[in-house]
């Protein structure tokens, strides 16, 4: 019976031969496979972000630049503030009503 053959398991991590243990070469295949493959562009939402240098991001469709964590390029939304302006205005006819009374 022939013998199958065995897949390559290492990958980007077969540079450091049998040293480290196995667990700690499959976090680091882990980590490399995430951090160099390709992304969502939060601006045109293409597939096309690639890590520029240690927390930088670049889409190669729009040319869009950001920063975002290291490894990953995913970003927190930012939540958007009520305006003074308008808690302003409320709670000034708020007051003008009071007074009138």
């Amino acid at each position: 019976m022939p013998k199958k053959e065995q897949k390559d398991k290492t990958g980007s991590t077969g540079r450091f031969g049998s040293r480290y243990g196995t667990r700690v070469r499959e976090r680091v295949k882990e980590v490399e496979e995430r951090t160099k493959g390709l992304h969502q562009c939060p601006e045109c939402r293409s597939k096309k972000v690639k890590r520029a240098g240690s927390g930088i991001w670049k889409c190669n469709r729009c040319g869009a630049k950001f920063s975002a964590k290291a490894h990953t390029p995913a970003t927190t939304p930012i939540k958007k503030e009520v305006t003074p302006e308008t808690e302003v205005e409320e709670n000034h006819e708020a007051d003008e009503k009071e007074e009138s009374e």
